[in-house]
C-alpha cells in the first residue's frame, strides 16, 4: 500500500488491525494513516456498510467515549458490539483504557503496508 492509495482504503486497512476487545481513537487512526484528520476517519467509518469487514465499532473518541452520530443512532449498537467483545466501561460510559487501549500495529505491519513507522499520535 502506498500514499497513492485512496485515504478511505488506508483508513479501513488500519482499522482492520484493531483486534477484538481493543479500541483505538479517531486521532490514533489518523496518525497511523497520515494525511488525514480524526474527522476524516469518522467520515470514513460512517460510510462503512453493513456486512463490510471493517470493525468500525473499535474506534472511539479521545475521551474514551463513543461519539454520538449525526443521525442519533448507532451509539448503543457500538456499545453493545464492544461489550460483546469484552470491552468494559466505567459508570460514566468511558472505556477502561488500561484494559482496552490498542497500542497500534507492529512495526513490521506498518512497513509492509507502506504506513509511517513513526506516527505522531499521542495517547490522551
Amino acid at each position: 500500500m502506498s500514499n497513492t492509495t485512496p485515504i478511505y482504503t488506508r483508513i479501513y486497512q488500519a482499522v482492520r488491525q484493531v483486534p477484538p476487545g481493543k479500541v483505538a481513537t479517531y486521532g490514533q487512526i489518523a496518525a497511523i494513516v497520515g494525511g488525514c484528520t480524526p474527522r476524516m476517519v469518522g467520515y470514513a467509518l460512517a460510510a462503512v456498510q453493513p456486512g463490510d469487514d471493517v470493525p468500525w465499532q473499535r474506534v472511539i473518541n479521545a475521551q474514551g467515549k463513543i461519539s454520538l452520530r449525526a443521525d442519533g443512532g448507532g451509539a448503543s449498537m457500538q456499545r453493545d458490539l464492544l461489550a460483546a467483545e469484552g470491552v468494559r466501561f466505567t459508570a460514566d460510559d468511558k472505556v477502561i483504557w488500561s484494559q482496552a487501549r490498542w497500542p497500534g500495529p507492529d512495526l513490521d505491519w506498518l512497513v509492509a503496508h507502506g504506513f509511517d513507522p513513526a506516527p505522531t499520535w499521542r495517547p490522551g
